[in-house]
């Protein structure tokens, strides 16, 4: 297999890969339902730890960062460049978003995403999730600490990766993905209906 030809299948397998529906398939083997049907619709591991219980939830998640930390690994072992390494991470998100074994449908590519850090800017991991982190304590929600470190990873691949344009171009369309996907949470939290998580020191209502 020549050059092209392996690009070609490593961008394919990404894709491919960042589709495996594994919220649904979790769900659907724990719980035997269909987890677009319940809650939020979402197959992420946010709406599925509420559904299925925090095991499962944490499953999703670990999977489906492995989505995103896979496809730019396998690029850089076969000594592919930078280039391929992002457009491999970002493929896996698509593939996620926007799932080929669901019509084209998906989740919202958080915990991919998360992944496709480690393996592409490792070094802006640290502030981005301080961020999330931060809004979720005080906050309470999963997607607004999703759309703000959505917001800032631009900035942070500027400052840490400085005249890296394939990083950068990768940081404005995941923040892009990101923060389209959540429109209907941003609508929910302007309304005051979107949910708040419980974090394990809260006192049960």
């Amino acid at each position: 297999m020549g050059q092209h030809g392996l690009v070609a299948a490593m961008l394919l397998g990404s894709y491919l890969l960042g589709s495996v529906p594994f919220g649904l398939w979790i769900a659907k083997r724990l719980k035997g339902v269909d987890i677009r049907t319940l809650g939020s619709g979402n197959i992420g591991s946010t709406n599925v730890g509420r559904v299925c219980g925090p095991r499962a939830g944490a499953a999703v998640f670990c999977l489906d960062v492995l989505k995103g930390l896979l496809p730019p690994l396998v690029s850089a072992s076969l000594h592919l460049g930078a280039r391929w390494q992002v457009a491999a991470a970002m493929l896996a998100i698509l593939g996620h978003n926007y799932s080929l074994w669901l019509g084209f449908r998906g989740g919202k590519g958080i915990a991919t995403s998360f992944g496709a850090l480690i393996g592409t800017t490792v070094r802006v991991v640290p502030p981005i999730a301080a961020l999330f982190l931060l809004e979720l304590v005080t906050l309470r929600y999963v997607s607004l600490g999703s759309v703000l470190s959505a917001l800032a990873l631009p900035f942070c691949i500027a400052w840490l990766y400085p005249g890296d344009n394939y990083r950068l171009a990768f940081g404005v369309v995941a923040c892009v993905m990101a923060v389209y996907k959540h429109r209907s949470n941003v609508g929910r939290i302007r309304a005051g209906t979107e949910p708040r998580v419980r974090l394990p020191w809260d006192k049960k209502q």
